[in-house]
C-alpha cells in the first residue's frame, strides 16, 4: 500500500521543523555566566538533541510504521514547545533561536494538521 500524501506532507513538514530546532539549538546564546555554568549549558544542550532524536524516531513511528499515538505525543510536545516560546519571548524578547522556533511552531501545526485530514484518516492504526 502507498503511504497517502498527507502522511508524506506530514513527515516532511515534520522532519523540516526538527531539522529548524536542531538549528536553533546550535544557535543559542552559551555564554558562561553566574547562574549558567558550562556544565549546565552543555547538559541543556545535550538534552535537547535527545529530545530532537527521540521526536525523529516518533515521526518515524507514526508515518512509516502507522502508529497513532506518537501524534498525540508529538501535539503535546507542540503545546508544551508554544507555551515555553511564550515564556521566552515574554522574558528575552524576540531573538535568532526564538524566530526559528516559531517557524519550526508552524511547521509542526501544518504537519500535524495533514495528519488528521484528507487521506492520512485511515492510515495510522490505533
Amino acid at each position: 500500500m502507498s503511504v497517502p500524501s498527507n502522511v508524506r506532507r506530514f513527515e516532511a513538514l515534520l522532519y523540516a521543523s526538527l531539522m529548524l530546532d536542531a538549528l536553533s539549538v546550535a544557535v543559542q546564546d552559551r555564554t558562561p555566566n553566574a547562574q549558567m555554568t558550562e556544565q549546565m549549558i552543555m547538559t541543556g544542550t545535550l538534552l535537547a538533541g535527545g529530545m530532537i532524536l527521540l521526536l525523529l524516531y516518533f515521526v518515524r513511528l507514526a508515518a512509516r510504521e502507522r502508529r497513532n499515538w506518537p501524534r498525540w505525543v508529538l501535539a503535546a510536545a507542540l503545546v508544551l514547545s508554544v507555551i515555553s516560546l511564550g515564556q521566552i519571548i515574554g522574558a528575552k524578547g524576540l531573538e535568532l533561536d526564538s524566530a526559528i522556533e516559531i517557524v519550526s511552531c508552524a511547521l509542526t501545526t501544518m504537519g500535524l494538521y495533514f495528519s488528521f485530514t484528507g487521506d492520512a484518516q485511515g492510515w495510522f492504526n490505533a
